[in-house]
C-alpha cells in the first residue's frame, strides 16, 4: 500500500506551484463583456502545470493550498482579489473548478504515460481535459447561478475563453515536458 504523506520535496514542490499560480495573478486580467464579469486570466495556466509537474494528488493540494491561501483573504485572484467573498462572484465556480482541474490533469497525464505516448502529446490532452473541460464543468455552472444567466447563455459567454486557454494549454504543455526533462529527480510521473 502506498504511503498516503508527501515527502519533502514534494511538499516543496506543491508550494512552489502555489505560489506560481499566485505569481500568475500579477498579470492583468482581461475583461470581456460577454463574460458576465468573468476576466480572462493567466492563472488557469498554473492550474494546467500544477497536474502536469505533480501529478494528481499532489496538483490538486498545490491548487488547493493556493485557493485555500485567497479564501483566507490574500488577494492573490488576477485583479487583486481574495477572501470568502470571490464565492459569492460569477467566478466561483471557475475557482473551485481550479482544484478538480488540477486533480484531472495530473490523472490524465499518469494515465496517458502508462500508455507510452509521445510526452508532449499526453501533456497536451491532460491540460485541455483537466485545465479546461474540468474547470469549465465547474465554472459555467458557477458563473449561470451567480450571473443568474441560463446555462447555454454561461456557455455561450465562457466560449470567448476557449482560444486562449488552448493557448496555456499549449504553452503548459511544452513547459511542463521540458521541466520533467531536466529535473534531476523524477516527478511522480511523467507526462
Amino acid at each position: 500500500m502506498e504511503n498516503p504523506t508527501f515527502e519533502t520535496r514534494t511538499l516543496v514542490r506543491i508550494a512552489l506551484i502555489a505560489a506560481l499560480i499566485a505569481a500568475l495573478g500579477f498579470v492583468p486580467p482581461l475583461y470581456l463583456p460577454l463574460a458576465a464579469g468573468v476576466p480572462i486570466t493567466a492563472q488557469s495556466l498554473g492550474v494546467m502545470l500544477a497536474g502536469l509537474l505533480l501529478g494528481s494528488r499532489a496538483g490538486a493540494a498545490a491548487v488547493g493550498l493556493f485557493v485555500f491561501v485567497v479564501l483566507l483573504g490574500a488577494p492573490l485572484l488576477s485583479g487583486g482579489r481574495g477572501g470568502l467573498g470571490v464565492l459569492a462572484s460569477p467566478t466561483a465556480g471557475f475557482l473551485i473548478g481550479y482544484v478538480a482541474g488540477g486533480y484531472v490533469t495530473g490523472l490524465v497525464a499518469e494515465r496517458l504515460a502508462a500508455r507510452n505516448l509521445p510526452a508532449l502529446a499526453t501533456a497536451l490532452i491532460a491540460a485541455i481535459t483537466g485545465g479546461i473541460l474540468t474547470v469549465y464543468a465547474f465554472g459555467i455552472p458557477g458563473l449561470a447561478m451567480m450571473a443568474h444567466i441560463s446555462l447555454a447563455k454561461a456557455f455561450i459567454g465562457a466560449t470567448v475563453f476557449v482560444p486562449g486557454d488552448l493557448i496555456k494549454a499549449v504553452g503548459a504543455a511544452v513547459l511542463a515536458t521540458t521541466v520533467l526533462r531536466n529535473w534531476s529527480v523524477a516527478a511522480p510521473h511523467r507526462p
